[in-house]
């Protein structure tokens, strides 16, 4: 009879008999914590009424039970929730704990399979066959077992928490299976690992997944070692550095030396004092040299702190250059390096009077630079310095798109420095230099910010006294400071910072300009860069207008500049080689030295046609002329749009149509024209993009054409945009355009009639050879630039009456 409160003795404890069929039937323990082995001891906890219950039942009868591991411990207790091999097992003394739980020791006697459940409650019995070991190969289990062994004792060398006397208990039983069995429960493997090793009957397999798993521990363990020893070696570094600073202190100490870590901070202390800082940034440095004070030599905040130090007595306070306000010295200087740009020049002449009235009592100007690449806007910039006696300092913001960039990195993290204008200020050594900020309209924007917006408190002169960098985090003043801002086009500049810039055109040059300044600037220069100044090498005009036409197409002259130093690398040739070299440049020689013509020069229709008129557009370039065809053609009355028109442009063809239509009567057209032909309008050029109302009216003057068959005056040229009822509104680009028609010599030119103020600004020598009519509607344009129809009536309307004499025929 077995005691029912349990005994410590497993021995007393039989094993289950088995049926004929080698099965056995027991009541079931489900576990989530361990899995229990054959004739080893682990403890067993019964967590849920179902087990507890199996584990009384089994006490009471003294019998085995069987021990499985749940598939899901989180999944309530039922025979689908269990793994099917598992280990009958005999339990010792119950104990019940606080929690309501049973906890217990069991010993592991036969690997089962669990076949099938005879009951579910009030607790699981089971059916299960008893398992048998199996062999492959004799030979497979002794080098595993000598594999796993020297396994066994690397992972004694490496792991310090493996039990001493594990492997020598291991080596002394003899038996292969019931080793595997034990390293796996000792080792305590993952549950998983540990149920696979239960469910390998072979015990070669066994041996196998005991010995992956270790050899994987032992990967880890290798790992994790070698970053220990890195770490204690990095620490013991540390200590040690700091040990040998602390003895070296000492030392010079006692040798009357100064500590270098203190002269280091008494020399930030005298910068700090002679940097004549505001008040409030003064206290602001203190503080953060106290800090540094306090800070032991090593730690990491103390570069942060030195950084923002060196930063604070690095910029310029108070140190300035004294303006020079000599009102003719300026224009000379103005004069001496750029040519034209009167408007430009008139603006700071004006402030430097100004200023030499006023002091300071008025605030410096913030001036927008806006006009196509190369016609002087960032030179002009350094010209303003010199005339002012500034200092010169320039950002290019093309591509910025983080506001850090602009307001700086905030001292959370090392490495985090002041933005590019408080950088330039350290730079320019100075508080009112002559600050150029670049393509300011190439900034652009993503996650990080938007860098424009960051520029508004630092181009308003009404906020900028007082301008916030994250990083200095302390006011900073900016208003003594003449900013310049570059910009190619305005539109992608926000409104808020274009209304905070005095905007100043710079038009493109004209030819007669350019001449000028090639003969006057750009010669001199590189002749002198090249080392032929003393050749005597002239250029002729007619030259310098072959290269200006045929190998340019700006509205500067930097492509110019590029080109006649083309021309005087290949003199500087002949001069090294000491072969003859001429020293008139002629156009001949323009084309022998650069090549054939990049660009011909495009003329209009030479001779009066139908549907072909000449409209001007302007460009970044400078303006253009720009030749319009159309074509009626039969068809539904679609209306066809080539030459890659944008939308404006696509829109003024629709209007002119519409003009056209609604006085059809009045032109002679017949309204079944537009149900039976198609019109096709385009602009040659394809590859290029157009757009824009301005040639509106030239448009309606093809379609008439087209329509009346009237042709078109040849020598006549146009611009205006159309409405639906034929008033022509003014446009922009006047100056260029005028000068594309006189380039291209065409010197009878059709402009709205609220344009006319638009030629002041075009030079005296072009107009005086143009022929500019004034218009305020499409009837007006009309009367000027269609000639006569034909005598005997349109074509079309001839071709029509055959088509209809041939069908009644």
């Amino acid at each position: 009879m077995t005691n029912p409160n349990g005994a410590d003795d497993f021995e007393t404890i039989q094993n289950a008999p088995v049926a004929e069929d080698d099965t056995i039937e027991l009541p079931v323990i489900v576990v989530d914590d361990t899995v229990v082995f054959p004739s080893l001891v682990s403890p067993i906890n019964g967590y849920n009424p179902i087990s507890i219950s199996a584990m009384k039942a089994a006490k009471s009868a003294g019998s085995t039970v069987i021990v499985s591991l749940a598939r899901n411990g989180d999944e309530d207790i039922t025979a689908q929730n269990v793994h099917h091999f598992a280990t009958e097992t005999a339990l010792g003394r119950l104990i019940a704990l606080p929690s309501g739980e049973y906890a217990t020791l069991g010993q592991g006697r036969r690997r089962v399979e669990i076949i099938e459940f005879k009951q579910t409650s009030p607790y699981l019995i089971a059916r299960a066959r008893i398992c048998k070991e199996t062999f492959h190969s004799p030979d497979s289990i002794l080098a595993l077992e000598d594999l796993l062994l020297n396994l066994l004792e690397e992972a004694a060398q490496l792991d310090q928490g493996l039990p001493d006397d594990m492997l020598d208990y291991a080596i002394l039983q003899g038996d292969q299976g019931w080793m595997a069995d034990f390293v796996a429960n000792s080792l305590a493997m993952p549950l998983d690992v540990r149920q696979q090793v239960l469910e390998a009957l072979a015990v070669d397999d066994r041996l196998e997944i005991v010995i992956d798993e270790i050899d994987e521990r032992l990967d880890r363990v290798a790992v994790h070692n070698e970053i220990t020893g890195r770490t204690n070696a990095e620490m013991a570094r540390t200590q040690r550095e700091i040990y040998l600073r602390e003895q070296m202190r000492v030392i010079q100490g006692e040798l009357g030396d100064d500590d270098i870590y203190a002269q280091e901070i008494d020399e930030l202390r005298e910068q700090i004092a002679t940097a004549n800082m505001p008040p409030a940034v003064n206290v602001k440095a203190m503080k953060e040299l106290a800090r540094l004070q306090q800070t032991p030599p090593m730690a990491p905040e103390v570069g942060v702190i030195r950084g923002y130090l060196d930063w604070l007595v690095a910029i310029p306070w108070h140190e300035r250059s004294e303006d020079n306000l000599d009102v003719s010295w300026a224009q000379k200087i103005l004069d001496d390096e750029h040519y034209g740009l009167r408007r430009v020049k008139d603006r700071i002449l004006e402030h430097i009077a100004v200023r030499k009235l006023a002091h300071d009592k008025m605030k410096t100007p913030i001036l927008c630079f806006v006009g196509p690449p190369g016609v002087g806007k960032t030179s002009m910039g350094r010209s303003i310095a010199r005339a002012l006696g500034r200092e010169f300092v320039r950002v290019s913001l093309g591509g910025v798109r983080d506001e850090a960039e602009i307001r700086g990195h905030r001292r959370t993290y090392i490495g985090a420095m002041p933005g590019r204008i408080i950088q330039t200020m350290k730079n320019a050594g100075t508080v009112n230099p002559v600050f150029m900020l670049d393509e300011i309209d190439k900034l652009g924007a993503d996650f990080r910010g938007d860098p424009a917006a960051a520029l508004l408190e630092a181009l308003d002169p009404e906020q900028n006294s007082e301008y916030s960098d994250h990083y200095i985090d302390a006011p900073y003043d900016l208003s003594r400071v003449m900013f310049v801002t570059t910009a190619n086009d305005l539109y992608p500049i926000g409104a808020a910072l274009l209304d905070r810039m005095e905007v100043i055109e710079f038009p493109s040059y004209t030819e007669d300009d350019k001449l000028e300044i090639a003969r006057a600037y750009l010669i001199p220069q590189q002749l002198e860069s090249h080392g032929i100044g003393d050749a005597n090498i002239r250029f002729e005009t007619d030259a310098l207008v072959t290269i200006i036409r045929e190998y340019t197409y700006e509205a500067g002259v930097r492509n110019l500049n590029r080109e006649i130093g083309a021309m005087c690398r290949k003199i500087a040739r002949l001069i090294a080689e000491q072969k003859r070299h001429p020293k008139r440049i002629k156009p001949t020689l323009v084309n022998r030295y650069l090549g054939a013509p990049q660009f011909l020069e495009l003329r209009a229709n030479d001779q009066d046609a139908v549907g072909i008129a000449t409209g001007l557009a302007w460009t970044p370039n400078g303006g253009d002329i720009l030749t319009i065809e159309v074509s009626v053609l039969p068809g539904k009355g679609n209306l066809l749009l080539t030459g890659q028109l944008g939308d404006v442009m696509q829109e003024s063809a629709q209007a002119a149509l519409s003009y056209m239509r609604a006085r059809a009567a009045d032109l002679d057209v017949s309204s079944d024209d537009f149900d039976n032909y198609d019109v096709h309008i385009h602009l040659p050029e394809g590859a290029i993009p157009k757009d824009g109302p301005s040639a509106g009216v030239t448009l309606a003057t093809a379609i008439i054409s087209a329509f009346t068959e009237r042709p078109v005056r040849a020598n006549w040229a146009m611009t205006g945009e159309i409405t639906l009822r034929g008033r022509v509104l003014p446009v922009g680009g006047v100056k260029e355009k005028l000068l594309a028609a006189h380039r291209n010599r065409i010197y009878n030119v059709l402009l709205p009639e609220n344009n006319r103020k638009d030629l002041e600004d075009v030079p005296q020598k072009a107009l005086k050879d143009l022929n500019v009519c004034f218009v305020e509607n499409m009837q007006t344009i009309i009367d000027t630039v269609l000639l006569d129809p034909p005598e005997g009536g349109r074509l079309r309307d001839a071709d029509q009456q055959d088509v209809e004499d041939e069908d009644d025929s």
